[in-house]
């Protein structure tokens, strides 16, 4: 099997520009429109929607390889480096810092130069321990040639298939050296294209012994922020990606088996970052009614467990209060969750439903509901 960086010419890739174009000013056109979007917010909300982007995309980059993170842990990780409020967040785990650190880094200074130091922070801090599960790895620093060459494969021991195979670990020098000559140079390719070509050759390369597909992802938003021009994100690239990911390990296999045109991994990409700035709304929308809740509530003193328990039906809290159930989530007695419950009642947070008696639950007001 011949992959695509032992081809003639590696890395010298081609793609079909009249064939990407109209996907291309699709996505800069949903781009531009939500820009202007986030631009008519004021601080406080483009913050609370940057908030909720920037979870989505920690959340959702280790999801496609397997690993759950708490997305409390990860928005108090955010909000509390962004100094936004973290009151009833749990502590961070190191595992989420560490990707939390990458992300922001590479979203917020976006326009700073990305060089092997800074990639070797990354790396660094994805792996805090210096092990990767139960294995320890080459942390900050690139991969070796002790443990054999770097494979991706699937199947059970003895019966692997092999997906993908890395450059030889002696030419990970040079071959970073040109990728970080080229992504650092301005003047070459459209910026939302260089996000994809960025993407697939980093992720080809596979410079680490692990982490590799999140810091593709992390170098992928990198170049989006520059396309957008601004720190603040507003959709999730890999929240697409994680919701079409057998797609998008079938696409990549398919071009790093091929030839260097890669036309077809950057119409999937494009065709992928389309479809999730188009679903950004749902999230926008969403930021956004939290931060507008927030803003009346706020008008007025809240304690600490029903700052809590707000926070907690606003993100994808399953049916209805009730003081039982508050009084679980708040850690306290069935008299202290009815009297929080009244009180929050008495200010228009809290609407109750319809029915009574042992039924008896609440949904949150509409913002505009709130009294001081």
């Amino acid at each position: 099997m011949t992959y695509v960086h032992e081809r003639p010419g590696w890395p010298e890739f081609t793609w079909d520009s009249k064939a990407l174009a109209a996907d291309l000013a699709g996505v800069h056109h949903r781009q531009g429109r939500r820009l202007g979007k986030l631009d008519a917010l004021g601080f406080e909300l483009r913050a609370e929607a940057s908030l909720a982007a920037l979870t989505e995309e920690v959340v959702k980059s280790s999801a496609i390889e397997g690993e759950h993170l708490n997305p409390e842990e990860v928005r108090s990780s955010i909000a509390r480096r962004l100094g936004l409020e973290v009151a009833g967040l749990p502590r961070p785990s190191r595992e989420v810092e560490g990707v939390v650190e990458m992300m922001l880094d590479a979203t917020r200074a976006f326009d700073a130069p990305l060089t092997k130091e800074r990639l070797f922070a990354w790396h660094a801090a994805l792996f805090p321990t210096g092990r990767s599960g139960m294995h320890r790895i080459t942390v900050g620093a690139w991969r070796t040639g002790e443990g054999g060459p770097m494979r991706v494969v699937s199947g059970p021991i003895g019966r692997e298939h092999v997906h993908f195979e890395a450059p030889d670990a002696a030419r990970l020098e040079a071959e970073m050296e040109r990728f970080l000559r080229w992504f650092n140079d301005s003047s070459e390719a459209d910026p939302v294209l260089k996000a994809g070509v960025a993407h697939f050759w980093f992720v080809t390369i596979h410079p680490f012994d692990d982490g590799n597909g999140r810091i593709a992802r992390a170098i992928a938003e990198m170049a989006l922020s520059r396309a957008d021009g601004t720190k603040e994100r507003f959709y999730s690239m890999s929240s697409g990606i994680e919701a079409s990911r057998g797609e998008y390990y079938l696409e990549l296999e398919s071009v790093q088996r091929g030839d260097l045109d890669i036309t077809g991994w950057l119409a999937w990409f494009l065709g992928c970052l389309d479809r999730t700035i188009e679903a950004s709304d749902q999230t926008l929308g969403s930021a956004l009614r939290k931060a507008k809740l927030w803003q009346q509530v706020n008008r007025g003193p809240v304690n600490e467990r029903q700052r809590y328990v707000i926070n907690r039906m606003l993100d994808e809290f399953k049916g209805h209060l009730t003081t039982s159930k508050y009084a679980e989530l708040a850690n306290c007695s069935d008299d202290t969750a009815l009297r929080d419950v009244r009180e929050l009642l008495d200010r228009g947070i809290l609407v109750k439903n319809p029915g009574g008696g042992r039924s008896t639950s609440y949904r949150l007001a509409d913002p505009d509901a709130v009294r001081d």
